[in-house]
């Protein structure tokens, strides 16, 4: 059966029954949300306020690979890309913003929203970065790094010691401040994140199978105890080694700003996680964005998962996905609607986006 035939015996899906009919234009779209994973895709197109069909006249790059949803939060046009299925890594991540700058050249900046690995602190009573499941991550500056450090490109040198080279770029100035803002309202009022993610989950009742705050516990074992071989969960792992944390007031997701560490390899080993954390200030781990920052101006924005340790699992990647997206909206809601703000493309180091699009 044809691929049109099969669409037309299963019917319109949920997207496109409750599309609205618009006559935009590539042009209209100012915001690039890419993700790597389906859930985060799932959580992204769940935060859109309006759903809509491809733009007027809008002919695909033949050279573009990219699926796209679009869509409009508050006063944005969004247009949403995935790495696709299996292909998580900064050459994916890559391609896919190039294609997605091909394509809507008004894109005034990208988010990059998912999960990542947590790393947490040493000492949680008194720590503004105890982080846990659930939690959420933001990629800003810090010292000299932009945000995001691609820890796993260097050299080698004397005695085998690894040296990190290079440097990625910031965030585009204007979400930096809207970053701001975010951190200054939520000193003075509750997030608005939960009551959000209860609504979506509420109106849409099979996403709360997967998408609503886990009942299993947060669970943290110290950083040298691997996790039993061959065992599906940690129902075999010794419980006296687990780290003692102190209760949290709420369940409602906190929000960290600091380095996110992005590599090609998934990390699962505690004690490297820990180092990271404290040599290089990281506080979480992820595998696209180092792919990104220097070839799409984004802020990287990540819900916590696991640990990045070997008791990683998936259980909380549909709650931690549209944590993430939830925070990616709210941030929205300060980002000004300019009629002129220079584009991604624009905002490039000179002969970036022509190198780019060489590959």
């Amino acid at each position: 059966m044809a691929l049109r035939d099969r669409r037309r015996a299963l019917g319109p899906s949920y997207m496109e029954r409750n599309r609205v009919t618009e006559d935009f234009s590539r042009e209209d779209y100012t915001v690039g949300w890419i993700c790597a994973l389906a859930p985060e895709l799932a959580a992204a197109a769940a935060m859109l306020d309006e759903t809509y069909a491809p733009p007027a006249a809008f002919q695909q790059d033949l050279n573009d690979s990219n699926v796209y949803s679009y869509g409009r939060m508050g006063r944005h046009k969004v247009v949403i890309a995935s790495l696709g299925a299996g292909m998580p890594g900064k050459v994916p991540a890559s391609t896919t913003a190039t294609n997605l700058l091909r394509s809507f050249p008004k894109i005034r900046f990208g988010l990059m929203v998912g999960i990542g690995g947590g790393i947490p602190a040493k000492t949680a009573e008194d720590s503004a970065d105890d982080i846990r499941l659930g939690d959420v991550v933001v990629s800003v500056p810090h010292g000299e790094s932009g945000g995001v450090v691609q820890y796993d490109h260097g050299k080698i040198v004397h005695e085998g010691q690894f040296v990190q080279t290079g440097s990625l770029g910031k965030p585009p100035t204007i979400l930096l401040k809207a970053v701001q803002r975010v951190q200054a309202q939520h000193d003075i009022q509750e997030s608005g994140i939960p009551e959000l993610i209860g609504k979506i989950l509420q109106d849409r009742p099979k996403m709360a199978v997967k998408y609503r705050r886990p009942d299993a516990e947060d669970r943290l074992y110290q950083a040298q105890y691997e996790h039993p071989a061959g065992t599906k969960n940690c129902s075999r792992c010794d419980a006296r080694y687990l780290m003692q944390r102190p209760a949290r007031d709420s369940e409602e997701p906190v929000i960290h700003y600091g380095l996110i560490g992005s590599a090609d390899r998934v990390m699962l080993h505690g004690p490297t996680r820990d180092y990271l954390r404290t040599a290089k200030n990281i506080i979480c781990l992820e595998m696209e964005a180092a792919g990104l920052m220097d070839n799409f101006p984004c802020l990287v924005i990540r819900g916590i998962s696991d640990y990045a340790d070997t008791h990683k699992s998936d259980r909380w990647h549909g709650y931690a996905s549209i944590v993430a997206a939830g925070y990616a909206k709210e941030l929205l809601t300060f980002v000004p609607e300019l009629t002129r703000e220079p584009t991604a493309v624009e905002l490039m180091p000179p002969g970036r986006w022509i190198n780019s699009r060489r590959k």
